[in-house]
């Protein structure tokens, strides 16, 4: 961190209020951040900003209204309370608010510091309609568990962003941090304080942190130190039994990125929910570039979960590439409260969830069909947004209707762009680049501190490749022409097809459900929307949207559909079956028999008369 030192001949000396101590003006000293973890009230953290000081009259201080990552609005400032600015004598300075997360103080050459009380959102996740996604939310369990997304926390002053950060934390006993966040070693330090520092702002909100009982294992991924810390209320997992497979996983992404580095140390805070009203209950990941935060339910078996953490760590993981790497200057210099948005989301978020993807293929963690099972997955999901919108323009518009509805769609047709790229680059290129060779390339040119300009990046992917791959982003991502995913399928020998398929009444198998909960609505249990249904739920006559309200007259709950779901896998196919559904403002009354249920699903096999072109360009696809 830079030495700043107060040089009384020729800074500017300031005095507050009967105040007679020199000051170091704002755009020069180190914003200081006080965080009490020991003393929560009403399960509420207090938090006190100690600025430098300012010339002006008014200033301005923010909580993000959006982070990078979320592309949403959750105007963090709604979790702020008792706000306060005060003078150097500790007098009260006015306030006023121009919105949910900007207070606005008067007589600005006047302050001293600000306080403040943050509520955590995990509480209040199930009483709002759009809550905060749970791994960017922030948890206040006094004595037992912190998850400081520090967005959520600290807020910055207009036009300080770039100013270096010290941020210390009174720590409960027996709590400790994991974070990526640098440790600040002072000689005044005690125990019971930890101390950290961030070069900016950014900085502060790109490293979370998770305070708990020490659960934590480190292990090395060639030159990069990954820890791995667990908070799981009730005991049931431990760091040391997710290690081995965490290590595995992410040993083998480092295998498949080669000489991509990005980082020498990552971390990752997996917080186990125990899914009730207070609880966290927004399920995945959110990337940091050295970290990432993962919530899943606690109640998840042993398998499910491992492979819940290995297709959400790894996607995160793969962030070190980009945004980390390769960002525009819409990243680079983020508005938190007035967010300019980057067209790129076919690659920030396409790219990451197309190698959490083909990695496991190409080093054999899954198997060929698997692979095939989770692109035809993503086919048939991305059926449920709209294929004929132009991928750029959703991604610049992302915050506001109606391309907020289809953010989703990156994770599966962006994804699936990524692939039809990789197989024209392969082929154009006789088989020896592809998009990873493209983000090694990106990764080469501009690194972590330099951003490409928003509108100029596909001219550059075009100049460094083919003319080829000009139209096809012209076509199918700057354009709105849907993608013919058969036609890629042929280059590789490979065809997809409908096929009929045995499955459960209420789930395809283990990772795809038919039916769902919804927390916004006091987690009823619904049929899922566009996707295909098993003969049970179509034959009934159910329809996607449909909530149930009883099956056979039970009342279905999140408590009540359990027992019925394990009591579907023994009905004889001549049971009848009775659910009632509300549909609309509607409710109906379904009759019919258990039957033996059956899905139509897509599946991808090989073409007859496979050529050895397509043989080939298949392997340098799949097998890199």
């Amino acid at each position: 961190m830079k030495k700043i030192a107060i040089v009384f001949l020729l800074g500017i000396t300031l005095y507050g209020c009967g105040s007679t101590k020199a000051l170091i003006t704002a755009d020069k000293a180190p914003i200081l951040v006080d965080i009490d973890l020991v003393n929560v009230t009403d399960d509420k953290v207090m938090v006190k900003v100690d600025p430098g000081a300012f010339a002006s009259e008014m200033v301005s201080f923010y909580i993000p209204k959006t982070v990078p990552g979320t592309y949403s609005t959750d105007n963090y400032g709604k979790y702020i309370e008792g706000f306060k600015a005060l003078d150097y004598d500790g007098k009260e300075l006015t306030v006023s608010k121009s919105d949910d997360n900007t207070w606005n103080i008067s007589s600005g050459t006047k302050l001293d510091k600000i306080s403040y009380w943050v509520n955590d959102t995990y509480d209040s996740e199930g009483e709002q309609e759009e809550a905060v996604f749970s791994p960017s939310g922030t948890n206040i369990l006094a004595g037992e568990n912190f998850v400081l997304n520090l967005h959520g926390f600290v807020g910055y002053f207009k036009g300080l962003k770039e100013i270096p950060y010290t941020v210390q934390i009174d720590k409960p006993a027996g709590l400790s941090a994991t974070t990526s966040l640098p440790k600040k070693m002072m000689e005044d330090a005690v125990s019971t304080k930890d101390i950290f520092s961030a070069g900016r702002y950014f900085e502060v909100i790109d490293n979370p942190i998770m305070y708990a009982k020490p659960n934590s294992e480190t292990f090395q991924i060639n030159d990069i130190s990954v820890t791995l810390s667990v908070y799981s209320p009730n005991g049931t997992y431990t760091a040391a039994s997710l290690k081995d497979r965490m290590e595995k996983m992410m040993g083998a992404q480092k295998a498949f990125l080669g000489d991509i580095d990005g980082t020498k140390q990552y971390s990752i805070l997996l917080y186990l929910s125990q899914m009730g009203k207070t609880d966290a209950n927004g399920f995945g990941a959110l990337e940091h570039h050295t970290s990432t935060v993962v919530v899943l339910p606690e109640v998840m078996p042993k398998d499910r979960l491992e492979q819940a953490m290995v297709d959400v760590v790894s996607h995160e993981f793969f962030h070190i590439v980009t945004p980390l790497n390769v960002h525009s200057k819409e990243v680079q210099y983020f508005d938190f409260n007035d967010p300019k948005m980057s067209q790129h989301l076919w690659m920030y978020e396409g790219t990451t969830e197309y190698f959490a993807n083909l990695f496991q293929i190409q080093q054999g963690l899954i198997d060929d069909a698997e692979f095939y099972k989770r692109i035809m997955g993503k086919i048939d999901n991305a059926k449920g947004y709209n294929d004929a919108m132009s991928f750029t323009e959703m991604s610049k518009n992302v915050l506001q209707e109606p391309y907020k509805t289809e953010y989703a769609n990156v994770y599966e047709k962006g994804a699936l762009i990524n692939m039809a790229l990789d197989i024209t680059l392969r082929e154009l290129s006789n088989g020896e680049k592809g998009v990873l060779w493209l983000m090694k390339e990106l990764s080469n040119k501009y690194g972590d501190q330099t951003p490409f300009e928003d509108e100029k990046l596909i001219d550059e992917i075009v100049a460094m490749t083919y003319p080829e791959v000009r139209s096809f982003f012209d076509t199918h991502v700057l354009g709105d022409t849907p993608i013919d995913y058969n036609a890629y399928f042929a280059k590789v020998g490979l065809v997809s097809g409908t096929v009929e398929q045995s499955c459960g009444r209420f789930f395809l198998d283990q990772e795809v459900p038919f039916i769902d909960a919804d927390p916004s609505n006091d987690n009823a249990i619904f049929v899922r929307k566009g996707i295909a249904l098993s003969s049970f739920l179509t034959d009934l006559g159910a329809q996607g949207g449909d909530i149930i309200k009883n099956i056979n007259g039970t009342p279905i709950t999140m408590e009540g559909i359990g027992p019925i779901i394990q009591q579907s896998f023994v009905w004889p196919a001549e049971e009848k079956i009775t659910m009632v559904v509300q549909r609309g403002d509607e409710e109906i009354t379904l009759n019919g028999t258990a039957g033996t249920p059956v899905v139509m699903v897509e599946k991808v096999t090989t073409v007859e008369g496979l050529t050895d072109a397509q043989t080939k360009l298949r392997e340098a696809w799949m097998k890199g």
